[in-house]
């Protein structure tokens, strides 16, 4: 795909909300299977993940894309589905092939323009196995009513960002990180909160895997699309550690030299605890390959704080006029409203699409 044709199809395939995202998909796929969520939307709307399979049922090598899991990250995930639709690559597909779209897997968080699930919860943090102690996090144990104080005013922030400066100064940036972002277990409602059990959308996804069998296939590659980490625009393909050094190797195997790995350091994440790798790690082992295809955008030391700040102490705020604008300055960040970086997400989503086809269909 040359870049003229990238800036022809990026506002063809981007939505401004998370129903009009739902329409578009079930436009491309009507015979999509629809998980309903538990919890509303802000104008009371029936919420649903939506998954639709192409292939024989028979099938041994199955490519997977799964968009919002982190909510408003759906934006560019729902586009990069719907492109490939455009690119027909699901109508090209030999007997031992199969494509499963799983859009919306968050729509909780799509439909609030919030990260977090209805329950408060990061699910790429939430795929722990709850039958064992949970992960300690003491960083951010300490630095918990900081990161997300009580008083954003101007003032409260400032007193704020000086304990976290003081933190990162003593222990360091990498550590800091760590501990704002690898994921806690003790302070619901926090950022990056991992939960005390299963939330609904791992549900749904662990039902969806069962549905169409997945632990039964050869080769299973995943597609998990992302944003707000890295340089505006660049679409970088991240590894996760449960997947370890042989994941890794799969990866780049498949994808080139691009793909990045937190254990290496060379990843604009940190290690992290319960991502989605954990999930097809358990279900499937060495047969599987899980990408992030993660997509910057800005810089903001807000945005996740004002955010949580709201529904920890005002939720009943939530849908007021201030409630409006901190959910779409969240919206905002994770979604550039751009025409230059929908470009960039076009483009790379096609390529990578295209390297995954190439790698299930090789051997046939």
């Amino acid at each position: 795909m040359n870049l003229d044709r990238a800036k022809q199809i990026a506002p063809v395939v981007f939505s401004d909300n998370y129903l009009e995202a739902r329409d578009k998909f079930l436009v491309a796929a009507p015979a999509s299977r629809a998980y309903q969520c538990s919890t509303e939307g802000p104008s009371g709307e029936d919420l649903f993940t939506d998954a639709v399979y192409f292939g024989r049922s028979e099938a041994k090598r199955v490519l997977v894309l799964v968009s919002g899991a982190h909510g408003p990250e759906g934006y560019c995930g729902s586009a990069a589905q719907l492109l490939f639709f455009k690119a027909k690559f699901h109508e090209r597909l030999p007997p031992s092939t199969a494509v499963l779209f799983i859009h919306a897997l968050n729509c909780y968080g799509f439909a609030w323009d919030r990260r977090v699930t209805a329950e408060g919860c990061d699910l790429n943090r939430n795929f722990i196995d709850f039958s064992k102690p949970v992960p300690r996090n003491s960083g951010y144990d300490e630095l918990a009513e900081h990161i997300v104080p009580a008083d954003i005013s101007e003032e409260g922030s400032r007193r704020a960002e000086a304990v976290l400066t003081a933190y990162r100064s003593l222990h360091g940036e990498q550590k800091y990180r760590e501990a704002r972002s690898s994921g806690q277990y003790t302070i619901p409602g926090g950022i990056h909160y991992g939960g005390a059990e299963p939330t609904e959308a791992r549900r749904t996804l662990e039902r969806i895997a069962v549905d169409f069998d997945l632990a039964a296939r050869d080769q299973v590659i995943i597609i998990d699309y992302h944003t707000g980490l890295g340089p505006y625009g660049y679409g970088e393909l991240q590894c996760e550690q449960p997947s370890g050094a042989s994941g890794y190797e799969r990866a780049v195997s498949i994808f080139g030299p691009s793909v990045t790995s937190p254990d290496l350091g060379t990843s604009s994440s940190v290690v992290l605890h319960g991502t989605q790798d954990e999930f097809w790690q358990r279900v499937l082992g060495d047969r599987h390959t899980y990408v992030v295809l993660e997509f910057g955008t800005y810089v903001s030391k807000v945005v996740l704080r004002n955010d949580h700040w709201l529904f920890m102490y005002r939720p009943e705020e939530a849908d007021s006029e201030l409630g409006r604008q901190i959910r779409n300055a969240s919206k905002l960040h994770f979604y550039p409203q751009r025409l230059d970086w929908k470009e960039m997400v076009v483009w790379r989503s096609h390529q990578v699409h295209r390297q995954a086809m190439e790698a299930l269909m090789s051997v046939d």
